[in-house]
């Protein structure tokens, strides 16, 4: 009986570590995503030519 009740306590441990392991994973990806999104060529700060201009000193 005791071997099923240290399996029952094992298995739970592990959830909770499979548990935090997946929000420090969530975190991870959430900022991943908030860095991509920004726009790093310019365009939202206005520092990206827009088109028309000539093509000297684009920002690639």
């Amino acid at each position: 009986m005791t071997t099923t009740s240290d399996s029952r306590s094992d298995t739970a441990k592990k959830v909770k570590e499979l548990q935090l392991q997946v929000e420090d994973l969530k975190e991870l990806v959430n900022t991943l995503l908030s860095v991509i999104c920004e726009e790093p060529d310019g365009v939202a700060s206005g520092a990206a030519p827009s088109y028309g201009q000539p093509q000297l000193n684009y920002c690639m």
